[in-house]
C-alpha cells in the first residue's frame, strides 16, 4: 500500500514492510480512519454483517463486522472470493470491455458486494440476504472517494 508522506524527515520516519516511509503515528491514523469508514458502513447499511478492505493477494488490510458478522467466517469468505475478483478484472481487461469497479455474488444467506479502490485493494461488504444491497452500494461508492488519496498508485 502506498501512503504519500511528505516533510517527515529522521527519527519520524519509519520504513514499512509495503516499502513506503510513513511515522507511526500517521500510520496508526489511517489504520483507525479505515476501521470507522467499514464501521460507518456497516452502521448506515440495513442487513449488514460487516466490511472489509482486502488486497488483491487475498489478505485484510482491515476489518469490522456486526455481532452476527463475527460467527460468520467472512474474513474467509472474502480471501475465497479475491481470485473471483482477479479472474473479472483479467476478463474485462482481455475483452476491452474496461477496469472492474464492482462485483456482486448472491449466495443463499449472504450476499457479498466489492467494490473495487484500484488493481491491487477493493472493499468488500456483507449482507444478509434481506439486506439493503442499493444502500450497501452507495456506501462502499462513498468510502472509495473517502479513502480514494490514500490508495493512490
Amino acid at each position: 500500500m502506498r501512503w504519500a508522506v511528505n516533510g517527515l524527515t529522521g527519527r519520524e520516519r519509519r520504513y514499512v514492510s509495503c516499502g513506503t516511509w510513513v511515522s507511526r503515528p500517521l500510520h496508526v491514523q489511517i489504520v483507525a480512519m479505515f476501521k470507522q469508514t467499514l464501521q460507518t458502513i456497516v452502521e448506515k447499511t440495513d442487513g449488514s454483517l460487516g466490511a472489509l478492505i482486502m488486497g488483491a493477494d487475498g489478505l485484510s488490510v482491515e476489518r469490522f463486522f456486526s455481532e452476527e458478522g463475527a460467527e460468520a467466517n467472512l474474513d474467509v469468505a472474502a480471501a475465497e472470493f479475491t481470485s473471483l475478483v482477479r479472474g473479472a478484472m483479467k476478463s474485462g481487461k482481455d475483452l476491452n470491455l474496461g477496469g472492474l469497479r464492482e462485483l456482486v455474488v448472491s449466495l443463499g444467506s449472504v450476499t457479498l458486494l466489492m467494490r473495487l479502490f484500484n488493481k491491487d485493494y477493493f472493499a468488500v461488504l456483507a449482507l444478509k440476504s434481506d439486506g439493503n444491497l442499493g444502500r450497501g452500494r452507495y456506501e462502499l461508492r462513498k468510502a472509495e472517494l473517502q479513502l480514494a488519496k490514500e490508495f493512490a498508485v
